[in-house]
């Protein structure tokens, strides 16, 4: 999987800043240094509206169709992923578990399967079956391309949500990556969420 950065709102914390400072009538008090304890105390009070003013713009490449059928739910984001009706997927790849590629006899069920659903679909293509319903035969571990864009609140959402123990391993590596990145942008608004030794994202006391 690989998680690109294509955009997010220029200045994102000064921008936050300056919509938090509206709503106190405090604007007298934001200067160079203002922003990230501004933006903290806003995070650690819940405050968390204002966050919407900044947006972000990731694409995702070598997720499963499983992945992004779990994503695309998060209706408060926007998404133009990969088409099957449009793209052939002749050459597709799959992604494989690992608890399916860490034992042999699973892994070979697997990879059968995956194999004989790629030729399924080849072979109806063959026949003049259009693209739009060879692709039903295909299963969800094919890999796609995804563009994902949200507001930072939305953000938070999906992270913490996506990110906990208990969601599925693939799109909890999502959204792992997606926060390294947004630390890195907008430290202060993702302060207190980080990643533990288990790879679930756990949120720290402020």
């Amino acid at each position: 999987m690989k998680v690109e950065l294509l955009a997010i709102t220029p200045d994102c914390e000064k921008v936050i800043e300056r919509a938090g400072r509206t709503c106190y009538m405090s604007l007298e008090g934001a200067n160079s240094e203002s922003a990230s304890r501004f933006v903290r105390m806003l995070v650690t009070r819940g405050h968390h509206s204002v966050l919407e003013h900044a947006t972000a713009v990731f694409a995702v490449s070598g997720l499963s169709r499983a992945c992004t059928h779990q994503l695309v739910r998060h209706r408060l984001c926007s998404f133009s992923q990969k088409s099957q009706r449009y793209v052939s997927e002749s050459e597709a790849d799959f992604v494989m578990p690992e608890s399916i590629s860490s034992d042999g006899d699973a892994r070979e069920v697997f990879t059968a399967s995956t194999s004989a659903s790629l030729a399924s679909y080849r072979k109806l293509v063959e026949l003049g079956i259009p693209r739009e319903d060879a692709r039903f035969v295909l299963p969800g571990a094919v890999e796609t391309d995804i563009v994902l864009s949200a507001n930072l609140r939305e953000l938070r959402h999906v992270i913490e949500l996506r990110g906990s123990r208990h969601a599925q391993w693939e799109i909890r590596r999502l959204a792992v990556a997606l926060l390294r990145i947004l630390k890195r942008e907008a430290p202060n608004v993702f302060f207190d969420l980080d990643v533990d030794a288990d790879g679930c994202i756990v949120r720290q006391a402020p």
